[in-house]
């Protein structure tokens, strides 16, 4: 068996020994919690300290990412935090290391943070949100990834449904109506492309979604930075994005009020939401997919690899692609 599938049949087999051993080697004392975080791709738990604040205990997944592109994200967060942008970024021991190794398991540690959600029908809130991504992008046009990935239609479009089709997923029924319609999509998301032209990519934080968002009487501040990659800044704004286009109209309009003290935005971007919307749902099932040899995969999402799962996803791609026919929102 190679170095690689060890690893995996490790990180599944991660429990509390593994776990509290790993935070101890770095030299604190649990006292003996231990609680899972909703998290999936990773394994992220709350770790009591024996008179001290709970930390956060993250256990990246094996072949995700290489340790290059994790310190990358982690430079990132403190270069964040050091322009007083209110992030969590990664303990540091007194050697400057954020990323460090317990046998077969590469895990980080954070500080604990509180807060409640985010309101989407909370204007004010919208507003300062926009304030603190445009800050974020402000700070991320400053220099370049050089070991994250670029958010790009063949890796979030085209592979995933490739990877859906080449291993089985899609039930053989429904075969030829989701690869005409797949195909069909990635000529419409290109399209969109083409209409916004030349934009900038850069650093982003790429699952900027409300989940990843928490407030306190402070403000707000983001978590989990495991997906930030380069990409348009669009990428950070869709995902706050619901409701029939008026609603959305209404959000956006607040959301750039704010933005744009900090950032410029190119209304050429429009174009660009609902492409980013058609590629994240195409990646979401293949990310599934590729993880459902996983057991926490198959006890979370079981609702997955249905009949039914499949035709409610090629009639949500198919509202897609009426979606990305449409005009952009407007913003002004």
């Amino acid at each position: 068996m190679n170095k690689d599938n060890n690893e995996t049949l490790a990180y599944q087999a991660l429990g509390p020994d593994q776990i509290l051993g790993s935070v101890e080697n770095l030299g604190y004392r649990c006292d003996g919690h231990l609680m899972a975080m909703n998290s999936y791709e990773n394994r992220v738990y709350q770790v009591g300290i024996d008179h001290g604040e709970s930390v956060i205990a993250k256990f990246y997944r094996p072949g995700r990412w290489s340790d290059a592109a994790i310190i990358e994200e982690h430079e990132f967060a403190s270069e964040l935090a050091d322009a007083e942008i209110p992030v969590v970024p990664p303990i540091r021991n007194d050697q400057g290391k954020s990323l460090f190794r317990n046998g077969p398991y590469r895990f980080s540690l954070f500080p604990r943070r509180g807060g409640r959600p985010l309101e989407l029908d909370n204007l004010g809130q919208l507003a300062q949100i926009g304030r603190f991504i445009g800050r974020i992008h402000l700070i991320g046009r400053a220099k370049a990834f050089q070991h994250r990935p670029t958010l790009d239609v063949d890796t979030f479009g085209v592979e995933s449904y490739q990877y859906l089709l080449e291993n089985g997923f899609i039930p053989k029924d429904l075969e030829l109506a989701y690869r005409t319609l797949a195909e069909d999509l990635v000529v419409r998301i290109r399209n969109c492309y083409e209409r916004a032209g030349a934009i900038d990519h850069i650093r982003v934080h790429g699952d900027c979604h409300p989940g990843n968002i928490s407030w306190t009487p402070h403000g707000p501040y983001i978590v989990d930075l495991d997906d930030a990659r380069t990409a348009p800044a669009a990428q950070d704004i869709w995902m706050l994005l619901s409701g029939d286009r008026s609603e959305q109209a209404t959000v956006l309009r607040k959301v750039l009020s704010g933005y744009t003290a900090f950032c410029s935005f190119d209304p050429r971007e429009l174009y660009l939401f609902e492409a980013l919307r058609t590629l994240r749902l195409l990646y979401y099932y293949a990310w599934i997919a590729r993880r459902w040899n996983d057991p926490a995969f198959q006890r979370v999402f079981t609702w997955f690899n249905s009949q039914k799962c499949w035709e409610e996803h090629i009639l949500s791609l198919r509202e897609q692609a009426s979606e990305m026919d449409e005009e952009p929102l407007p913003i002004d």
